[in-house]
């Protein structure tokens, strides 16, 4: 059949072409883990009623160090320069601490706008994990595994709760790490592919310059050959789904793939946002411009429903070089706190569980690069900071503790297992319970491992 020049008579060939590679591809790449009211990201109904409805987890990847950040050691700081445990010396914080809000939260120079959102900050000074080494500690962060490819956090999320608004992705990662997991640590293993998260651009990447794939046809199809070109490929799919229920995923995601190419770019469109917003967060500031928009697209997505928004910000390494890490914390601090504060006057913040979290943290001596003592601090595993934000969280709460000089956790442990499954109960999931049958056996995101901090919930 001769292809018309108005788009309108295709061959069976193209059809199927044109399918894969525009809406039909929005199923492959991700974009559309949705479902109609029937599908398999229909909203559900909780064990039991949840104190938060959605989740922002802020990735810090890299590992960042809590000595600079949010752990105050005044007996590091008189030791400075002594003779560590391990093999470098003991090295003082570099910035100065003081206390915030009404809570006397400490947190260090380096973050000046987060200490305004002091009392809105459940503060985990005792964390740990399995590993320090970052193929390890980013997949175990994400998964709660890292021998075998598991599903995301996010996508156990979704698999228990569905999603709140049927024409967006129910989970969305946005600029993440291609190392250290890369996919996997957004994806859905082997839960149904529908739960994975729609990717937005990768790390290293302007977020001005990332895109959705396929959101738009790339064959010139006008719309009506484009839903004929749907139809054609979903009737296939239903004739399998006879055969195999796996194919119910793609099913769903085709469902509402129209809808969301209307609804995913108004989402993203940041032009709707007022001036006096977009200074708060620091957009179009040369230091912040770039995380800003990613916060403020976390806003925009959960307002609009989305279950779980992951933002990712790299070059928290610092093995050498820590003398600049208040410059990098300046990228995060204004667009964080503006994150916070924006939530809480729209009355999102007591729903949406914000996560502030890094791989590991730092080790509280200097680094031996090469036999030579550096500028920067090792990975530490075994005590270190991150924080959670509303959500049912207690807010000006510090929880947890190190050692005087920050080696490991003596007070109050948060183990990875634990934060995850602290985090499916304030969504009203019982980790326990929260289960996937595959391969013979009942997997779930905590193992089995995993309890709940009942300390830090309001």
């Amino acid at each position: 059949m001769k292809h018309e020049t108005d788009n309108t008579q295709l061959s069976r060939r193209q059809w199927l072409k044109a399918a894969s590679c525009s809406v039909g591809g929005l199923a492959l790449t991700g974009l559309a883990p949705q479902a109609s009211q029937a599908g398999l990201l229909s909203p559900r109904i909780a064990h039991f009623p949840p104190k938060a409805k959605r989740v922002i987890f802020l990735f810090i990847n890299g590992g960042p160090s809590q000595f600079e950040s949010f752990d105050y050691k005044p007996e590091l700081k008189a030791n400075g320069g002594k003779k560590g445990q391990n093999k470098g010396k003991l090295l003082a914080p570099l910035y100065d601490f003081a206390q915030h809000g009404e809570s006397g939260m400490w947190i260090s120079e380096a973050f000046p706008h987060l200490a305004k959102q002091a009392d809105e900050l459940c503060m985990l000074n005792g964390m740990t994990g399995p590993s320090r080494a970052h193929p390890i500690a980013i997949p175990m962060l994400h998964t709660g595994e890292f021998k075998f490819q598991r599903p995301s956090m996010g996508a156990w999320v979704l698999y228990g709760l569905g999603t709140e608004n049927q024409n967006l992705p129910g989970f969305f990662t946005i600029k993440p790490t291609r190392t250290f997991g890369g996919p996997a640590n957004y994806g859905s293993a082997f839960l149904p592919s529908t739960f994975q998260a729609t990717r937005l651009g990768w790390s290293g990447q302007s977020i001005q310059t990332a895109s959705i794939s396929n959101l738009q046809s790339q064959h010139g199809l006008a719309a009506n050959p484009e839903r004929t070109a749907l139809a054609l490929a979903q009737k296939m799919n239903e004739d399998l789904l006879g055969q195999t229920a796996d194919v119910r995923g793609v099913i769903d995601s085709l469902n509402l793939s129209e809808q969301m190419r209307d609804a995913v770019p108004e989402v993203m469109d940041l032009s709707r946002e007022s001036k006096a917003t977009l200074d708060m967060y620091g957009v179009d500031e040369k230091s912040t411009d770039d995380f800003a928009r990613q916060c403020l697209l976390a806003r925009r997505l959960s307002e609009a429903g989305v279950r779980f928004v992951e933002v990712s910000t790299t070059g928290w390494d610092h093995h050498s070089g820590l003398d600049k890490f208040k410059s990098k914390a300046e990228t995060i601090d204004k667009p964080i706190a503006a994150l916070l504060a924006d939530l809480k006057q729209r009355g999102l913040l007591d729903e949406t569980l914000v996560l502030w979290s890094g791989e590991f943290g730092r080790q509280p001596e200097t680094q031996i690069l090469s036999g030579k003592e550096t500028l920067g601090r090792d990975h530490n595993s075994t005590g270190y900071t991150a924080w959670l934000a509303g959500g049912g969280t207690k807010g000006g709460l510090t929880h947890g503790a190190t050692d005087a000089l920050g080696y490991k956790t003596v007070e109050g442990e948060v183990h990875l297992h634990d934060l995850h499954a602290t985090m499916l109960h304030l969504l009203g999931l019982d980790h326990k319970k929260l289960v996937y049958r595959f391969g013979g056996r009942d997997f779930r995101l905590t193992n089995i491992y995993g309890n709940v901090v009942q300390e830090i919930i309001a």
